[in-house]
């Protein structure tokens, strides 16, 4: 008796064959997907050859062996920020701050950043905030508020020489905000407000002292002035009596030389002179009206009597002229 194949079998054989087609499609399909790597711009991939470091996977695209090479850390190779979270600070002058940052930087090896790290994020900021403390801690308030230049630079040069062998490089370190307790910022606004008014009273008094200087070198320049008008007037008037003693001097020794050479009639003159002066300064006096004189007013028609004597006596021409004569003399009351 022989055996048949049945029907059922015969069909099953296609189907297993189409089977087994789709599977092995799929895992060259697997395979394709796991060989082609593409990197984007700005990324770096390291490569991993049975979990140990092979290289790193530049941007653009890249072909690896699957299922034995596979892809370990995508490292953002552009330049990050990474904000510092905000802590309290004892300076050196025990006032208590509030500090917050931010600390800008760049991965320069994505193998070094990958494995010599754990977690690069959590490490930057523990390093940034503990010397941020070291670096305040040794200075003043006063000295934490005007010298942020100075801190940053600090920071970044201690931050930066730190987290060099992880394949970083730390561009900047920026304080965001110090934040003094209120009390602090109510003692330094009372401060500040005594200190201009310090600088307003300065100011104020140097003005004043500028303006009593030039005052007082005005009057001092004034009375310079006043003393030389002064004394250039005394010599003037000194230079006039000078002059005037000369003349007085002459008329006098001009009268006695006329006197001594026998002619009353100079001396006559001279004193006929004087009583015309002496009357012309009664007249012209601002103090007086009436002016009482208890003198014999013969005595200034004699004077001039005297005067036309002498005249006649130069000039011979004249000694035909009429004399007036004497008036007649005239009794006061308390005679």
């Amino acid at each position: 008796m022989g055996y048949n194949a049945s029907p059922c079998c015969s069909e099953q054989h296609p189907v297993t064959l189409g089977i087994f087609a789709a599977v092995f499609l799929l895992l060259v399909l697997a395979a394709l997907s796991q060989a082609v790597v593409v990197v984007r711009q700005g990324h770096e991939y390291t490569l991993e050859r049975f979990g140990r470091f092979t290289m790193a996977l530049r941007p653009g695209f890249s072909l690896i062996i699957p299922f034995v090479d596979r892809i370990g850390r995508r490292i953002n190779m552009m330049e990050q920020v990474l904000d510092i979270p905000g802590q309290e600070i004892i300076t050196k002058d025990n006032a208590i701050v509030a500090v917050d940052g931010v600390v800008f930087y760049q991965v320069l090896d994505a193998a070094k950043a990958a494995y010599e790290v754990a977690d690069l994020y959590s490490a930057i900021v523990n390093l940034t905030t503990t010397n941020l403390r070291t670096v305040m801690g040794s200075m003043d308030l006063d000295e934490t508020l005007s010298q942020r230049d100075a801190i940053n630079a600090r920071l970044l040069t201690v931050v930066d020489a730190a987290t060099n062998p992880w394949g970083l490089k730390i561009t900047r370190v920026e304080l965001k905000d110090i934040r003094p307790p209120a009390d602090i910022v109510n003692a330094m606004g009372r401060q500040m407000k005594a200190e201009r008014e310090k600088r307003a009273n300065i100011l104020e008094a140097e003005g004043l002292r500028a303006s009593e200087i030039l005052r007082a070198e005005g009057a001092k320049q004034s009375q310079i002035l006043q003393s030389e008008g002064r004394r250039e007037a005394a010599f003037r008037d000194a230079e006039a009596r000078e002059r005037a003693a000369e003349a007085e001097a002459k008329a006098t020794s001009m009268v006695s030389a006329a006197v001594a050479s026998g002619d009353p009639q100079a001396l006559n003159y001279f004193v006929a002179q004087k009583y015309v002066d002496a009357m012309q300064a009664f007249a012209t006096s601002p103090n007086a009206k009436t002016v009482f004189m208890p003198f014999e007013a013969s005595a200034l028609v004699g004077s001039l009597g005297g005067i036309g004597d002498l005249v006649r006596a130069v000039r011979p021409d004249v000694e035909n002229a009429v004399t007036p004569p004497p008036p007649p003399r005239r009794k006061m009351p308390f005679e």
